[in-house]
Order: structure tokens, then sequence, then C-alpha cells
């Protein structure tokens, strides 16, 4: 495995700049294994850190020292690509995929699309012209629109899109006539749809969310399967000795019923992922959230195709 060169670009990997390292113990390779310093990779990912760190606790491993293992997402990878920074994959030691959150497209109630196919036919011949909202540029709620267009056909670059820092604000541009339709993910949404304030008319996730009468975006036609991922990342540096042990421990605790458990509690979906599988899938995953960028005019790769220390893709 290549060695990366470390760089935070407002990851909170910075953390890492101590500690990082395979830690030595005299006791031997057990206690290596079983020994972490689980973290979030910032505010955002505070409670899925602390999670993470509780099953690793009950499945039997030793957190708050040793080989530091950073929980971090895809808003982090976006804000590298939009950044023009170094990748997560070039940035840290991918380890595994946790968990992700599924996003829903939301209406007001008394919108004139009654359904799913009603806005996809808006969106598709008028792009410019279907005001759509969600947390900052750039963000899950971003690129999901963005995916949608381009599933649809439509002009991805004509997509008139703005970004609130809160969901109450998004919630007042739909109710003001500001947007006609937003996204974000389910557990925002869940309270404010049972009040009957907006309606959902469909879920990002590949099956239905529980709990939920609202069809998925590929049984609306749309070739999309998208959540909002957690995973777990080592350091630059982290020794392949310490990445094999990181990887097996994310293994276990991902693939274990307390995992399982606390994302049923925190309303995620368990989508396990460790080691090279991970760490291929994340190379797919940082080509669709470039081109998805790039579709909605946010970034422009057509000056270059070397990317500073390497971006883990072979262009």
């Amino acid at each position: 495995m290549r060695r990366r060169r470390f760089l935070a670009l407002g990851l909170g990997l910075a953390a890492c700049a101590a500690g990082c390292g395979a830690q030595r113990f005299t006791e031997g390779a057990s206690v290596l294994r079983t020994r972490f310093s689980i973290n979030p990779g910032g505010r955002r990912w505070g409670r899925a850190g602390h999670v993470f760190a509780g099953v690793a606790r009950a499945a039997g491993y030793e957190t708050g020292e040793g080989p530091q293992v950073t929980v971090t997402g895809l808003p982090a990878l976006a804000a590298a690509e939009l950044n023009q920074g170094q990748s997560l994959l070039d940035a840290a030691t991918p380890l595994a995929r946790l968990a992700g959150e599924v996003e829903v497209v939301v209406v007001p109630e008394s919108s004139r699309f009654k359904d799913f196919g009603d806005f996809g036919a808006a969106l598709r011949t008028r792009p410019g012209q279907t005001m759509l909202a969600g947390g900052p540029q750039g963000n899950p709620d971003h690129l999901l629109f963005g995916l949608i267009a381009k599933g649809l056909g439509a002009d991805t670059r004509q997509v008139d899109y703005t970004g609130y820092p809160s969901r109450h604000e998004v919630v007042a541009a739909l109710s003001s006539g500001k947007a006609v339709a937003a996204a974000g993910r389910v557990a925002e949404w869940r309270t404010i749809i049972g009040r009957g304030r907006v309606r959902a008319l469909a879920v990002s996730s590949a099956e239905r969310v529980p709990e939920l009468d609202v069809p998925t975006l590929l049984e609306s036609g749309v070739r999309v399967d998208f959540v909002d991922w957690i995973a777990a990342f080592g350091a630059h540096d982290m020794p392949e000795e310490s990445r094999e042990s990181a990887v097996g421990m994310c293994d276990e605790v991902t693939r274990s019923a307390g995992w399982e458990a606390a994302c049923r509690a925190a309303g995620w979906v368990s989508i396990p992922l460790t080691g090279d599988d991970f760490e291929l899938w994340l190379a797919s995953e940082v080509r669709r959230t470039r081109e998805v960028l790039r579709d909605l005019g946010l970034v422009d790769t057509t000056k270059s195709t070397i990317c500073r220390g390497g971006c883990g893709i072979r262009h």
C-alpha cells in the first residue's frame, strides 16, 4: 500500500499530528491489535465517532490510545474537491465505510408537484426555473440534486440551487416560495414531514426507509443510489501492521449486532465495507463527486489532469 502525504484541508484530521503512528507496546502484538484512538473528524461527526467508539469498546477493543482512527464522511470529500486539495485517498489511509444517512426530496404540502414524476418533469425541462434548496453549496443535498438532474437528462449547469446554513431557513424558503423543492437527511425532515408541513417525494437509498411510505429514486425512474456516508480513516502514514489491525477492528465492529442496533437508533443505514474493497469504492466515489461538482459548475476539471500529490485515480 502506497504511503500518503497528509494535508488536513479542514477535514478535522489535524488532530492526528501527534500520536497518530502505530503505538508500540511491550506487551506484544495482541495489545496493539486491541487499542485504538477513535475520534471524530469535526463537529459534524461527533455523534458518529462517539457511537463507533462505544460499539468498539463493547466488542472488546480498548479506546483512547494507540493508532488513530478518524471518523469523517462525504462532506469532507466534497470540501477537498471544492478547494482543489488532496483527495481523501491521499490525505489519509482508508479503513472502512461505516454507515450512511439517507436523503429525502421534499416539497411544500400545497405544491403543484403531486409526486416525483411531476417534479422530475419540471426539473428536466426547466432546470433554471425549478428553484431548489438545501444545505450549503457542494454539500450532500446539492450533490444529490446534481445527480438527480443528470439522471433525468437535465442541463445540470442550469440547476438553480440555493444553499442555507440551517434546516429552519430551508423550510422558510419552501414556505415563502423561494424554493419549490428541497433535499436533506431523512432524520432532519421526518418530524416536519409528520406534521404535514411538507410532503416527501422520494428517498435517495436503494431501499425504502422504514416507517416512511415514500418511493426510492430508483423506483421513480432515476438511477441514483445515494447516502451521506460516514467512514473511518487512519493517518496518512499509518504503518501497514496498524492498518491491518484497524481494518480488522472496523470489520468486526460494523458486522456486530451492537452496530446494527446503534445505527437503527441513530436513524442510519449500516453499509459496512472494509480494507481494499472500501478503497476501491472510495476511488469511484471520488470520481462521482468530482464529476457532479463539475457538472454543477462548482469546479473546473479541464485545466489540468495532474493532481498535487496524486489523487489515487488514473486519469
